[in-house]
């Protein structure tokens, strides 16, 4: 379709033809409140429109009243609620409220306005009822009608103000403060609207692939399969953004949303939830990472991975059978390449593709001896599956039997998927029973001692099937929760370590690290985009997050295109400066298949192993704040704005700079923030707030910058892997000493 440039068509969905038997209803100022139990109740009665693009009010409709609830918690967060059909929300799997305490509030009642405040006597909110001032020229136009007029102040001092009047004329409009649309006589979207600056910018919603402001720009939150890192398809979407404005906002929803950052309007953030139910939590605070720190008290917190996790993972699409892994693995250690983690992607079934979470037979004759060989050599094993059934699985019937997975006749179809498999339905995970049935799965595998299953896929399931317990519509984005949860928590159960490795994700999946940014082209502009939305995640509530290293394919050939070695360097060097490292794809990606560069990379891995210490360190910092390990530099400088636009360069935990090398030819431009700076490498001293123009790095080389007066920790002996690190031996690097 055509873009109308009409907000009513464009952001609102209504079929340009007005013929799609919908109505918009617009609210009106608010008729009366109440407090329960520390909430406050306000009757807000909305009004019909005429069906034209021209809004007009239809008064032969009377208008029909729903409620808002607004209801504080802590110092600064308000949710606001609206229930047009249904039941007013709650909890869901989503939300862990628990370490946030309910902070009772009041309403203050005048002519001109209501003001809500909190136990501590802060402004929480204001509706506002002065009059309009005007001074009659004309009737040309008609008046506007009338809206509502509300601002919230979510910490008591910032103010979200919704944006009541974005419009052109009293029949144009751009934006609604708050409205709701019916289909066929029923509620079936909601949106509302928050005024934005004009130098506001705006950051999160998940591993967005974009510049680190959206302004300008509307996200569909839709999971789906990416194909790449460049395009607007994320498997990432997470209702959830930041505001230089100091405020951040969650969206409790998992049907389809959309954000527009003054996009279809300039002058407004809009918000639209194909559910007939608003549910909203406004976070402020001085600090981007205050609101994150309260976003994770919402969702939850990341847990700490183990310790081997942060090594080296090595793999391909695909090793196929016990004697070339051991002749890798042996390789490795024969060349002095360290390295913790073998991950075995769709060859270890017995046909390639077909998930039956069982080993072949032939190529893995004794896969628990296989398994225990390389562990006691320092190796973890990771095996990849997905989520689906295949209708020539062995498990095929036994699932349909007992409704383990979706019940429908389509086929699972998408460009990813390289097998020849047609599947039967996706597992239903709304289902307990079903739940278990995976898990016992998955069990078998761990108790023969691998360490990490990798849950990939779940952005897509049936969205013509029937599940046991929830829509397909309301289950599509939220599926890669209920799956990782489950295999997350089988593994901690037998292993004792709480780990995997997932592709999708929805709120509340950064409890269950570790994410990895999907299928990257083998290219710079997959470098590039790779990094953007790993810092896009981590403005969204995530902790831990990789990517593969040198990109997963090649171009133009998918499979066999061969690799760039300087690419397979630098993106080495950005791997080595992140919270996990997995090399990956469709070509050879062990080191001595590129022997002008595999000296460089051994030193840049053994580097990783010195790292390990400073990344535990913060790691653990992550996991109890609201900071992620591979951090925007917007959050330690909120107050800078070249920084709220810098997408190139990123910290790795609270002291070390990154400007990793995006393009060929190993020159690039490099911003300084404030304070002093110490190179890693070469222990030079710059001074901040400065540009350092056409810097030259050369392949084995890379710009890292450390805070002055830091001190990192570092380990100081060469190792095969974690298991032989002894944390005891730690050495502190302090950077900037002065003689």
């Amino acid at each position: 379709m055509h873009q109308t440039n009409y907000q009513l068509f464009d952001f609102l969905d209504f079929d340009i033809s007005l013929n799609g038997n919908e109505r918009l209803w617009r609210a009106l100022p608010p008729l009366s409140f109440s407090e329960n139990n520390g909430d406050i109740y306000v009757k807000i009665p909305f009004q019909k429109q005429i069906n034209s693009n021209e809004i007009t009010p239809d008064f032969s409709v009377q208008p029909v009243e729903y409620t808002l609830r607004i209801r504080a918690y802590a110092n600064n967060v308000l949710r606001v609620s609206a229930v047009f059909d249904g039941e007013m929300p709650e909890n869901s799997e989503m939300i862990e409220c628990n370490l946030l305490q309910p902070n009772k509030l009041s309403l203050i009642a005048d002519k001109t306005f209501w003001k809500i405040i909190d136990s501590n006597g802060k402004t929480k909110a204001i509706f506002d009822f002065t009059p309009q001032t005007t001074e009659f020229w004309s009737d040309l136009q008609p008046a506007p009608q009338p809206t509502l007029r509300l601002t919230f102040y979510p910490d008591g001092k910032n103010e979200v103000k919704l944006s009541d009047y974005d419009m052109f004329s009293p029949t144009r409009h751009d934006a609604f403060a708050l409205a709701m649309v019916e289909r066929d006589g029923k509620p079936n979207r909601i949106t509302c609207s928050f005024k934005a600056k004009q130098d506001e910018c705006f950051m999160g919603t998940g591993e967005r692939f974009a510049k680190m402001d959206l302004s300008s720009k509307t996200v569909e939150l839709r999971n789906q399969d990416g194909q790449g890192v460049n395009n607007r398809r994320t498997y990432k979407n997470i209702p959830f953004y930041l505001s230089t404005e100091n405020y951040g906002l969650f969206l409790h929803t998992s049907y389809f949303s959309k954000f527009s950052f003054a996009d279809h309007s300039t002058r407004s953030v809009q918000i639209l939830a194909e559910e007939a139910i608003l549910d909203l939590f406004l976070i402020g605070g001085d600090k981007p990472e205050d609101i994150l720190l309260e976003y994770r008290k919402l969702t939850g917190f990341p847990s700490m991975p183990p310790l081997w996790s942060f090594g080296i993972w090595m793999s391909r699409m695909t090793y196929f059978a016990a004697d070339e892994v051991n002749e890798i693995c042996e390789h490795l250690r024969r060349d002095d390449f360290p390295c913790d983690v073998i991950h075995l992607d769709t060859g270890w079934f017995e046909t390639d593709w077909l998930c039956e979470w069982k080993f072949n037979k032939k190529r893995f004759p004794n896969p628990e001896q296989f398994i225990k060989n390389l562990k006691d050599k320092g190796f973890r094993i990771s095996l990849w599956q997905l989520p689906y059934i295949a209708y020539n699985a062995e498990q095929y019937s036994e699932a349909v039997e007992n409704n383990y997975i979706c019940r429908t006749e389509r086929k699972i179809q998408g460009a990813s998927n390289f097998s020849v498999q047609d599947y039967a339905g996706t597992i239903d995970f709304t289902y307990p029973a079903a739940t278990e049935w995976y898990k016992r799965l998955l069990q078998n595998l761990l108790e023969m001692g691998v360490a990490c299953i990798k849950a990939d896929f779940g952005e897509d399931i049936h969205t013509d099937a029937q599940y046991h317990s929830m829509s397909p519509a309301k289950l599509q984005n939220l599926y890669p929760l209920l799956y990782q949860k489950a295999a997350y928590d089988v593994t901690q159960k037998v292993t004792g370590e709480g780990i995997i490795w997932a592709r999708a994700a929805w709120a509340g999946c950064q409890r269950f690290p570790l994410h990895w940014g999907g299928d990257a082209a083998s290219s710079w502009d997959g470098l590039g985009g790779s990094l953007k939305g790993g810092l896009h995640f981590g403005l969204s509530g995530f902790a831990f997050w990789s990517h593969d290293v040198p990109g997963f394919h090649s171009l133009p050939d998918f499979m066999n295109s061969p690799l760039d070695t300087e690419l397979y360097v630098r993106w080495t060097q950005f791997g080595v400066f992140s919270s996990h490292i997995r090399y990956h794809g469709s070509h050879k990606r062990e080191p001595w298949y590129y022997p002008q560069i595999q000296d460089i990379i051994r030193y840049w891995w053994k580097l990783r192993y010195q790292l390990i210490p400073y990344i535990i360190e913060q790691s653990k910092k992550s996991v109890e704040s609201g900071f992620p390990l591979l951090r925007a530099l917007y959050l330690h400088h909120p107050d800078d704005k070249t920084c709220r636009h810098i997408d190139d360069q990123y910290y790795f935990g609270e002291n070390i700079l990154v400007a990793p090398l995006l393009t060929a030819g190993g020159v690039r431009d490099i911003y300084l923030p404030e304070g002093e700076w110490i190179n890693f490498f070469t222990r030079q001293s710059y001074k901040g707030n400065q540009w350092l123009k056409n810097v030259e790095t050369p392949l084995d080389q890379m710009p890292v910058f450390v805070k002055y007066g830091a001190k990192i920790p570092l380990y100081p002996d060469d190792v095969n892997c974690t298991d032989e690190m002894d944390l005891s031996k730690t050495i502190w690097e302090e950077f900037g000493l002065r003689d």
